[in-house]
């Protein structure tokens, strides 16, 4: 292990499982339905941001007669419908959980999302268990791109922030980690990839870029 990085966090959707992409399925449906189309622009604001925040920014986007508890439960009903069929991790993420368990290296999940829709996608795949802690947008009272969970998370792990490593797919969940003083990985997939990364320690290709493994100090062969 680097004597430098002693931990590692994972952001979630569209990070460590492919949520990111199925809520864009949803959100696209979500317009649909009132006529409306789910922009790339629209998609690239609200990425990496809490629930509320982004169905809100939604709401004011296209000026829609609705509210957010009304656009969260019919999230959650689409949700729900494609869960079980698409739900997947994201390429290299298998590997890298498990190098870091053979590295004994302590892991995280620090995301936007809420604690139930979190330990639901989680145990779909019999990760929870894998990780020493959960941090939502539930336990913070500033959600990303603000600092407050990657602060929360080094606190949890009794590390400095520049001992631990981040790893997120968006700009606004980068920005809350590099404001923190962490080692910041973007990864980004999809839409992400026109965001803005600067300040990140690193830009990888996915999960499986040997540059990860590098910067933990993990061995990699081949």
């Amino acid at each position: 292990m680097s004597e430098q990085l002693r931990a590692a966090v994972f952001d979630l959707d569209g990070l460590l499982l492919n949520t990111e992409e199925l809520y864009q399925f949803v959100g696209t449906e979500l317009m649909r339905r009132r006529g409306k189309t789910f922009e790339e622009e629209l998609i690239q604001k609200i990425m990496g941001r809490p629930q509320p925040v982004a169905l809100q920014m939604m709401i004011d986007w296209h000026g829609l007669d609705t509210t957010v508890d009304m656009l969260a439960k019919e999230t959650q009903e689409v949700f729900a419908g494609i869960l079980d069929d698409r739900l997947q991790l994201m390429p290299g993420a298998a590997e890298l959980l498990d190098a870091l368990d053979l590295a004994g290296i302590p892991k995280a999940i620090a995301t936007s999302s809420g604690r139930r829709f979190t330990r639901n996608v989680l145990g779909k795949l019999h990760l929870e268990p894998r990780f020493g802690f959960i941090l939502t947008g539930e336990d913070v009272t500033h959600g990303k791109p603000d600092p407050e969970i990657y602060q929360r998370a080094a606190e949890k792990f009794k590390v400095g922030a520049g001992q631990m490593m981040v790893l997120e797919d968006s700009q606004n969940g980068c920005r809350a980690a590099i404001a923190a003083g962490a080692f910041a990985v973007a990864v980004p997939n999809g839409p992400s990839r026109q965001h803005d990364f600067s300040g990140a320690a690193l830009v990888a290709d996915t999960l499986a870029d040997r540059r990860i493994y590098e910067a933990l100090g993990i061995t990699v062969s081949g």
